[in-house]
């Protein structure tokens, strides 16, 4: 396969996966065979377009062949086959409506699947879980790191989480409005998550993934269409826009990761910052901070220095102090510690960590031991700092962040004092 074949088919895999699955498991209500026939679609992109050439509308053909493909399979099913003229003219009529905007004031299938995954009836991570794995199409295996839990006891809340939906007969609808605030904390988590995916991959070549940044932005801006009151909500969309705007300076040329720090700002996307600036605005006049107002607000901190050396490092670890009431959980108080050592000095940080260092949670998580052994070298404990390196780079899953720790692994060697 060509590269331009390859980079094709990935876009496209990238881009329209979520609208795939989306929509057979409206068409059909099988949650796993929509899965079967998007991934069935995809199998057969690869095998067909280095040799017919990429079509001219990559996610119409992929949703064309997963239908067909789901149609057969139903049609093979002879218990099902009586509700085949009835999913064809489904079909039908949602192809037929694709253009026209005014016919649904949310027509994209993609809203509908985040609420029917983040019913009150299922447990919270499941809902989380369940809308990375059909939406974004993340492996189980992103999902249980995302999570920091097992592959195999993801797999298991997958499975638990489908046969909920399926015996609770929960509707495939974006709630009505007197239905919508019992299910935003579950909303809002699967768009955070979705977009944490694409702002630092949990494993592969590359750490940036914009597609999902960009898919999570697209439908936070929904949802506070839907929900234009809802301070989260808001809070959110100004949050993954100012973190966003970093996206053109957190790599060089050649992909590996730039440190905060050594950004060049003049590379954030000022539109972006603006729009997350006025979204915060608005949230914040609500009165009711909750935790993703918090974040953007520290994010908001980055975004309004001038260079790093004026952020205002004070206030950011006032902000996570605020968030860990929010959300007491072993990463934000890393991140509390991180914003600690840049405003009273990394030995004030270390000593935070050291709490966190029996965190059942933190275990295997790379960017705990790369945080320490970042501040043991900027108190000049460069053997030790190295020790950590090693760990954090055994534990890291991107090739950006491999090189980058291990760049920093050789700079603690060449520092440390000659036996």
């Amino acid at each position: 396969m060509d590269g331009l074949t390859s980079a094709a088919l990935s876009g496209a895999f990238r881009g329209e996966w979520g609208r795939v699955v989306a929509f057979l498991i409206r068409m059909t209500g099988d949650w796993d065979l929509a899965e079967e026939c998007a991934q069935h679609a995809v199998a057969r992109a690869v095998e067909r377009w280095p040799r017919d050439g990429v079509p001219a509308n990559p996610g119409a053909w992929l949703t064309t062949t997963a239908r067909n493909r789901a149609l057969n399979v139903l049609r093979h099913r002879g218990t099902e086959a009586a509700a085949l003229p009835d999913l064809a003219a489904r079909a039908a009529a949602r192809e037929a409506a694709a253009g026209d905007a005014d016919a649904d004031p949310f027509p994209d299938e993609r809203l509908r699947l985040i609420f029917t995954c983040c019913h009150p009836a299922l447990p919270l991570e499941g809902r989380v879980a369940l809308t990375l794995r059909t939406l974004a199409g993340l492996t189980t295996a992103e999902i249980a790191r995302a999570f920091l839990v097992s592959e195999t006891a993801m797999a298991q809340r997958l499975v638990r989480t489908k046969r909920k939906i399926r015996a609770a007969a929960i509707p495939y609808r974006v709630p009505p409005a007197h239905l919508l605030a019992e299910r935003t904390g579950g909303v809002l988590g699967v768009l955070y998550l979705l977009f944490t995916e694409g702002y630092a991959a949990t494993a592969g070549p590359v750490t940036l993934r914009p597609d999902l940044c960009a898919e999570a932005i697209h439908l936070a801006r929904m949802l506070t269409r839907l929900m234009p009151d809802e301070p989260e909500a808001l809070g959110l969309l100004a949050l993954l826009l100012l973190q966003h705007s970093r996206r053109a300076a957190r790599t060089d040329q050649a992909g590996d990761l730039v440190a905060l720090y050594d950004q060049d700002r003049t590379r954030w996307d000022r539109a972006d910052i603006a729009d997350g600036l006025t979204l915060l605005d608005t949230a914040l006049a609500h009165g009711s901070p909750g935790p993703y107002q918090t974040q953007a607000a520290i994010a908001a901190c980055h975004a309004l220095a001038p260079d790093a050396a004026a952020t205002d490092w004070a206030r950011i670890a006032a902000l996570y102090a605020r968030l860990i009431d929010l959300e007491p959980t072993p990463v934000v108080r890393l991140n509390h510690a991180v914003a600690v050592a840049m405003a009273e000095g990394p030995a004030a940080g270390l000593r935070l960590l050291d709490e966190l260092a029996g965190s059942p949670q933190l275990a295997g998580y790379h960017l705990f031991p790369a945080t320490r052994a970042d501040l043991l070298r900027r108190l000049d404990r460069h053997p030790e700092a190295a020790v950590a390196y090693r760990q954090a780079l055994a534990q890291a899953r991107t090739d950006p962040e491999r090189r980058y720790l291990a760049r920093r692994l050789t700079e603690s060697l060449e520092s440390s004092p000659r036996a």
